[in-house]
């Protein structure tokens, strides 16, 4: 059996251990948290190094990968060099290729519809599936000017997009990284009367990072459509409780919970030798098999996962 851990950055609360089929292949999963502890997830990582499969960086992008660009975040790259025989994936390569493919899939099943407006909290680490909302016509904001740097400027077009890539990621990736995103407990906090409510009231359809999603939520959902994944049933409960109408999460459901695209990543490299830098890649990830899930709330009966 395969062995991949994924070392995180956020809350010990969300640790989890299952076991998964992938191509044939059972591979052991293990996510663990070191509540925004950046020394202790670099010692974590250093430990296991040659003892499992594979890495997974959780709570961090290593890379932001903007067209044919890829930028490499400074604090993540640091704890990558922890590992010496281990490969370490941070989830990028799996983002890239699989989810412009999970919204192209909503959109041909009538899930989800080019007339609605979406809200993509983030959008710098999620280029794929951002090119695939802006070229389908999809009315769409990305946000990470508004949640990431707290300036109130939407990103309305995909050359906007790429433009501020252009300018501000070889500084953004220099900072701390708990400058730019929730680690730790602070992804188990929501902040109230936030001002930017207006975004997720305006949105039908919210996407994106979670710890972003859940932190800036707004008390009713009716009616939206969210399109994620790293949620828990805790998570799955809050959203229900607000009456969100749909939840999608792009990676497989997973004894009561959807993983990160790190530990996807993870397990996909431990099974095929293949990582996301190679050629055949993307033929590894679309003959993988990997579901997306589909909940429905307010009293719809059942999922599905496809």
């Amino acid at each position: 059996m395969k062995h991949v851990v994924s070392v995180s950055l956020g809350s010990a609360r969300r640790d989890h251990q299952t076991t998964a089929v992938i191509l044939d292949q059972a591979v052991e999963i293990v996510r663990q948290g070191t509540d925004g502890d950046m020394e202790r997830a670099r010692q974590w990582i250093a430990s296991l190094d040659g003892k499992v499969d594979v890495i997974g960086l959780g709570g961090i992008d290593r890379y932001l990968v903007v067209k044919s660009q890829r930028y490499e975040i400074r604090d993540a790259q640091k704890l990558a060099q922890a590992a010496r025989h281990t490969p370490v994936v941070d989830g990028s390569g799996l983002k890239a290729v699989w989810e412009p493919h999970v919204i192209q899939q909503l959109v041909e099943m009538g899930l989800i519809s080019p007339h609605q407006k979406v809200l993509l909290v983030s959008a710098m680490d999620r280029f794929g599936m951002a090119e695939a909302f802006y070229t389908m016509g999809f009315p769409t904001i990305a946000g990470d000017l508004i949640f990431a740097s707290h300036i109130d400027y939407p990103i309305q077009s995909l050359g906007e997009l790429e433009e501020f890539a252009r300018k501000l990621l070889p500084d953004l990736i220099k900072m701390p990284f708990s400058m730019l995103y929730p680690t730790g407990s602070e992804q188990d906090h929501t902040v109230s009367n936030n001002a930017y409510g207006k975004y997720f009231n305006e949105a039908d359809i919210i996407a994106g990072d979670f710890h972003f999603i859940r932190r800036y939520l707004p008390d009713q959902l009716q009616g939206k459509v969210i399109v994620t994944n790293t949620t828990t049933r805790d998570d799955r409960l809050l959203l229900e409780e607000r009456h969100l109408q749909t939840l999608v999460t792009t990676t497989p459901f997973l004894d009561g919970r959807s993983f990160g695209t790190n530990v996807m990543e993870a397990a996909l490299v431990a099974i095929s030798g293949v990582r996301p830098e190679d050629n055949g890649w993307a033929d590894v990830v679309m003959n993988a098999g990997l579901q997306w899930h589909v909940s429905r709330f307010e009293g719809a009966k059942g999922n599905a996962s496809h």
